[in-house]
């Protein structure tokens, strides 16, 4: 099984490829979309749009983490984030994927145990759990990767849930 976590922003995107095979896992690559400042609005939606269709292309995962939108103290860039959500949410559903959606606490509490955990152990154990050298940069694609993971936890209880009943 193979997903796609991808951590939701207007000026960079994270995406990280988890490949879940017998209960180990490895990252099959990961890193961010960039959109330069002073582009108009259109025109960074249109470039996230177009390179998530090339990424879930290139990965073609079974299905895809979106972390959820949080209240965001500032509200224009809170809706410029949804606005990049809502297209990559767009390509996902082109695509006919799945697509699951967790807050930071639920990824927090599936790769650390803890849902208030801090930002750098949630990356430490992201790293050491797909046998990563480094943690990856920039940190949107570290936690895109946690949300792979995030998913690939969720996904095995409800099997095990699904075979005991």
């Amino acid at each position: 099984m193979v997903i796609l976590g991808i951590d939701p922003g207007y000026a960079i995107v994270g995406y990280g490829a988890v490949e879940v095979d017998k209960g180990r896992m490895r990252a099959l690559g990961y890193g961010a979309i960039t959109t330069p400042a002073g582009v108009p609005l259109q025109n960074r939606l249109l470039e996230i749009y177009q390179d998530m269709l090339t990424l879930l292309d290139h990965f073609k995962p079974d299905a895809v983490s979106v972390e959820e939108l949080f209240f965001n103290t500032n509200v224009t860039t809170g809706i410029a984030v949804g606005h990049a959500r809502g297209v990559i949410l767009l390509s996902i559903a082109q695509k006919g994927l799945p697509f699951y959606e967790y807050t930071p606490g639920q990824v927090k509490q599936a790769v650390v145990g803890y849902g208030k955990a801090e930002k750098r152990q949630v990356m430490e154990l992201t790293r050491n759990i797909l046998g990563l050298r480094k943690i990856p940069r920039p940190d949107d694609a570290a936690d895109a990767l946690a949300l792979a993971v995030c998913h690939a936890h969720s996904a095995s209880s409800r099997m095990f849930e699904n075979r005991s009943t």
